[in-house]
Formats: structure tokens, C-alpha cells, sequence
């Protein structure tokens, strides 16, 4: 909103959903990087919530806001300790993906970032296949390419949502490397959750105030994000 405006409708809210999704990514960060554990339990569902309900009152895509449901559910499956529901959880991200892909739409994205994209894929997959338990491989290889193709095509939304895509990228390439028994960065869980809160955030801002011009042609400008 513009300043000397007055939120009407559900815009009023969209402050204060956006504080309180905040306050929880700082709540969860602490009980992921203290304890006790309730805290991260508890804050965990709120996040992509919030997120979405900040989204909704802004008047955000429906593609966005399926986008974030569909990482909420994949966030509520992972808080359980089973091979099950860690598949279920990571299709519902998948999903998600396939959301922000929709989202995005037919924009051509830039080459360069393409081609580093697709090594990267190519050569972590390659790294991690042998750590990965073989009922695990097959899907994580395709999970790996849906979100290493919506990570790319993000950038077609400017700065904000490539940064967004590129963090949620790092933040499940830290999740493999944990399930690959790779030597792990100290309260790994911790930033699991920072570039995951972080990339969520960034996509939704990016998709609420996208940029303007032809996209791939190296002409993006970013408009004012307001809340």
C-alpha cells in the first residue's frame, strides 16, 4: 500500500499477518537452535500460514497461495519421524513447485543461469546418490529436478524471487546431505529452517510486486515492495 493510504478490507491484515509470520520464523529459529523442542514444533505450522494469509491479504495469485498450502502440508508431514511421511511431505513440496511453475508462467529466463542450474543439479545428484537409501533415490532425483527447474524459472519474477528460489535450492540441498550422512554444519536444523523461512518469504514477495519488462532480455526492474 502507498503511504497516507488506509488499508480497506482484508489488506488491513496484511501487516500484522506478515509480523506475526516474522515472530514465528524467530520463535522457531530459537527452538530449533536452543531448544526445547515444543517451541519448533509449534512454530513450524504457523510459518507457511501466516505466510499465505499475509499473501491472501494482499491479494496475492492463487498459483502463490496454492504454492504456500501446499508447503504447509509438506511442512506438517516432515515433523514426522517415518520414510512415509517424508514421502508424502516431499510431494506435497513437489506440488508446491509445480505451483510456482504455474506461476510463473512462459517468460523465457536467461540462459547463462540455466546451463548453472542444470550443473548443478547434474553433479549434486551425482555426489549424494550412493549415501541416499535406494527406496529414496529415484524420488529425490526427480524432487531434485522439479525444484531445481522452479528455482531457475523464479528469476523471471526479478531478484527477490531468485534469491527466494536459490535459498529454497541450498535449503533441501542441506536436507539431502543430511540423509547422505555428510559431514553437517554445526545446528544443521537451524539452517535448514533460515533458508527455508527465507526462500518462502522472498518467493512471495516477488510474485506480489513482479517485475515489469520482457523477462530473459536482461531489462528487470524492480518495483517497490510494500506491506
Amino acid at each position: 500500500m502507498s503511504e497516507g493510504t488506509v488499508p480497506e478490507g482484508r489488506e488491513r491484515y496484511a501487516r500484522p499477518l506478515l509480523i506475526a509470520f516474522l515472530v514465528a520464523c524467530a520463535v522457531d529459529l530459537v527452538g530449533v537452535l536452543t531448544g526445547p523442542e515444543w517451541l519448533h514444533l509449534g512454530a513450524k505450522p504457523l510459518l507457511v500460514p501466516l505466510l499465505a494469509g499475509y499473501a491472501f491479504a494482499r491479494r496475492g495469485p492463487r498459483p502463490l497461495i496454492a504454492a504456500l498450502l501446499c508447503g504447509w502440508a509438506g511442512d506438517v508431514f516432515l515433523l514426522a519421524d517415518s520414510d512415509l511421511a517424508f514421502l508424502v511431505g516431499m510431494a506435497s513440496f513437489a506440488a508446491g513447485h509445480v505451483c510456482y511453475l504455474v506461476l510463473f508462467g512462459r517468460a523465457r529466463g536467461a540462459l547463462l543461469p540455466g546451463i548453472a542450474y542444470a550443473v548443478v543439479l547434474v553433479v549434486f545428484v551425482a555426489l549424494i546418490w550412493d549415501g541416499l537409501p535406494a527406496g529414496l533415490r529415484i524420488p529425490m532425483a526427480g524432487y531434485s529436478l522439479l525444484l531445481t527447474a522452479m528455482a531457475y524459472r523464479s528469476g523471471v519474477l526479478g531478484r527477490y524471487a531468485a534469491t527466494g528460489g536459490a535459498l529454497f535450492l541450498l535449503s533441501d540441498a542441506l536436507i539431502a546431505t543430511g540423509i547422505a550422512d555428510w559431514p553437517q554444519l554445526p545446528a544443521p536444523g537451524f539452517w535448514v529452517m533460515l533458508t527455508y523461512a527465507a526462500a518462502q518469504l522472498l518467493l512471495t514477495l516477488g510474485a506480489l510486486a513482479p517485475v515489469s519488462g520482457e523477462a530473459g532480455a536482461g531489462a528487470y526492474r524492480e518495483r517497490s515492495i510494500s506491506i
